[in-house]
């Protein structure tokens, strides 16, 4: 009950500023959009390098949005509040990874078939794509929680951010646009799919206990 309370809470102090959670949305199809025009609009090449360009352009976009969803509570004192109240930093962290995955990474598994189209993506590649971003992008917002979470009390703490988890999105990456472009050549993708679901469950377990430390850490 109380990770749905502050579910709810997430979802709905999020949906205040409509902005913030559009805008990596518009992010990520804005720049899957525009690269058939720096590149060529020849369909097999753009097939060829949507795998990557989608994927980056996601792990991106999910980047962009972190600091919407802990920089606020922070600033005006509520995570001092809510960590008092909870009692458990990790189910607080977790309340928050959840409810930023809902409100931006959903969004972008939703859309990216429609990109798929426009980059020329086969149907076997579109669904790996979907099956590949449903695994990968609550990974990236678990993980992402930790970098945000260890540098709240920092003034411009983005860049830090990048530096810190960067590096531990590598591995979604990797398996997740692979994954897509084994389904474009026609290969089997299990594989790809197998590692996407470990790392997601163990960001799941390990992930929200990061975060809290890193909670109490910031806010002490």
């Amino acid at each position: 009950m109380r990770l749905a309370a502050l579910l709810r809470r997430e979802i709905a102090i999020a949906g205040r500023n409509k902005a913030a959670i559009l805008i990596p949305l518009v992010f990520f199809v804005l720049v899957t959009s525009l690269f058939p025009f720096a590149v060529s609009p020849d369909a097999d090449q753009l097939a060829l390098l949507a795998p990557g360009v989608i994927w980056v352009a996601a792990l991106l976009a999910t980047l962009l949005s972190l600091e919407h969803f802990y920089q606020g509570d922070y600033l005006d004192g509520s995570l001092e509040q809510l960590l008092l109240t909870t009692g458990s930093p990790a189910l607080l962290a977790l309340a928050k990874s959840i409810g930023h995955w809902l409100l931006t990474g959903l969004p972008l598994v939703l859309v990216a078939p429609m990109l798929g189209l426009l980059l020329h993506l086969p149907l076997d590649a579109q669904v790996a794509m979907v099956l590949t971003l449903l695994l990968g992008t609550p990974a990236l917002c678990l993980i992402g929680a930790i970098g945000m979470c260890l540098t709240l009390g920092i003034n411009r703490n983005g860049i830090l951010v990048s530096l810190l988890i960067l590096p531990l999105y590598i591995p979604v990456l990797i398996f997740g646009s692979s994954g897509v472009q084994a389904a474009s050549l026609g290969l089997p993708y299990d594989g790809q799919l197998a590692l996407l679901a470990a790392i997601f469950i163990l960001a799941l377990v390990l992930a929200p206990v990061a975060a809290g430390h890193a909670l109490k850490i910031s806010t002490s």
